[in-house]
């Protein structure tokens, strides 16, 4: 059932903190935070989504701190480093914040920057892991299709796991899948299920082979696993920048998984200058817990938005229980 708006009010508190790399243009991650009966739970959708999208992610943050977690089949959860669109230079010590893990996932195509400066990166990623570690890449859709297939070719030598929504229409993904199969790099959808009106009716067939799975985005963690087993594909759990407690909604979906055989992303945490927790969820020996945090009212004082953004969010919080209560 959804929880009357006064109940997400009466706990409600708005953060802004900063990054210590740059990621997708912004410095500083906001997000809405309130306490449910379960527990903190986390309403984050990035400022530039509209309510129609951002009330999934409040779906999200509600199944979260309302319901309790499905009991979870792992207590740990493998995690890959995520490394931003940063000069090459740069990615050892980005690296150095994910200690343990054995796969990268590497932001390609950002915004002004060139296919040069990824494969640089990509190469620098290659060199640090290794030949034994696991390198996938993410376009977030903003290649082409003949873009793509340019980019898969020069990057095909650092051996890539797969590549993440290289381009954003179906199927261009598609066609690119049919001309890259021979090299055994494999395509996962993530915009396409996240931002579709119905995820579990989007059509991956030709399309995927790896499903990303994002709770909050979602709706939570149960739509997380029943988008999974409707498409019967490897699932991989990612992040959407998120807070500790985010990140632990994202780890209680990946606990629940049947299998999890690739590394998830949900070690940015690491990509966090500062946080709601003193006990941050952060990769140790290439892992997260699967845990539940507590915030730190102090921590929540030190890192309070400002009124005005502050009011911004509460507004948005209104609009899109509107939304909810509206289904």
């Amino acid at each position: 059932m959804l929880p009357d708006l006064r109940d997400l009010l009466a706990t409600a508190r708005v953060v802004d903190l900063p990054l210590s790399v740059p990621f997708r243009g912004i410095t500083t991650r906001e997000a809405l935070l309130v306490e449910g009966p379960e527990g903190w739970s986390e309403f984050s959708p990035f400022v530039g989504y509209d309510d129609a999208e951002a009330s999934r992610w409040l779906a999200g943050c509600i199944d979260f701190g309302w319901s309790a977690a499905p009991t979870p089949l792992r207590s740990t959860v493998r995690v890959n480093a995520t490394v931003p669109a940063v000069d090459a230079r740069e990615v050892e010590a980005v690296l150095a914040r994910f200690p343990g893990t054995r796969t990268a996932k590497v932001k390609v195509a950002h915004a002004g920057s060139r296919l040069a400066d990824d494969v640089a990166r990509v190469a620098e990623v290659r060199r640090l892991l290794g030949p034994e570690g696991r390198i996938r890449i993410d376009a977030n859709g903003a290649w082409n299709l003949d873009e793509a297939e340019h980019a898969v070719h020069e990057m095909a030598e650092f051996d890539l796991e797969y590549l993440e929504q290289p381009c954003p229409d179906a199927e261009e993904l598609r066609e690119l899948r049919r001309r890259i199969k021979y090299l055994g790099i494999g395509i996962a959808a993530d915009e396409e299920i996240r931002k579709a009106a119905d995820p579990v009716g989007v059509d991956l067939a030709g399309l995927a082979d790896v499903v990303v799975l994002k709770a909050q985005p979602l709706g939570g963690i149960r739509e997380g696993l029943r988008i999974a087993a409707a498409h019967g594909l490897p699932a991989v759990v990612s992040s959407a920048l998120d807070t500790s407690v985010g990140l632990s909604m994202g780890a209680f979906l990946a606990a629940a998984v049947p299998e999890l055989d690739y590394d998830c992303g949900l070690g940015t945490g690491a990509l966090l200058a500062a946080d709601v927790t003193d006990s941050p969820l952060l990769p140790v020996d290439g892992a997260v817990e699967v845990r539940r945090v507590e915030v730190s009212p102090a921590l929540l004082d030190t890192h309070a938005a400002s009124p005005e953004r502050t009011a911004w969010w509460l507004a948005r919080l209104e609009r899109c229980h509107r939304v909810l209560a509206e289904v």
